[in-house]
């Protein structure tokens, strides 16, 4: 029976051992960023524009640029926060949840009457 026992602890700590053993070595800070050059003076009109809008209980921030609404960010009362991106210069919206790649849905012109 202690022979059970022990086989039991020694397959219990071997992932222990194996995480101890591959330590990283000690981390260093960054160092600090270069200053820009001399003579930058950032666009203003490249920066975006935020206007935040409450409506009822949701939060809505949005982003445009040279006047032009390109996305939102839709914050609800309850729940997970997401972006609308405008897709077209017609106004197609599309939701994005996160970081990934957005669906590219075709747009194209078959036939015109």
């Amino acid at each position: 029976m202690s022979r059970i026992r022990t086989l039991i602890f020694l397959a219990l700590c071997a992932p222990m051992l194996t995480i101890a053993a591959n330590t990283p070595p000690q981390l260093e800070p960054l160092p600090e960023p270069p200053a820009p050059p001399a003579g930058y003076e950032p666009d203003a009109a490249t920066e975006p524009q935020v206007t935040i809008v409450k409506r009822g209980e949701e939060t809505i921030e949005e982003y445009r640029v040279n006047g032009e609404l390109y996305m939102q960010k839709v914050t609800p009362s309850h729940g997970v926060p997401y972006y609308l991106v405008k897709e077209t210069v017609d106004g197609g919206w599309a939701r994005m949840d996160g970081p990934g790649d957005r669906i590219a849905v075709p747009n194209w012109v078959l036939f015109r009457f």
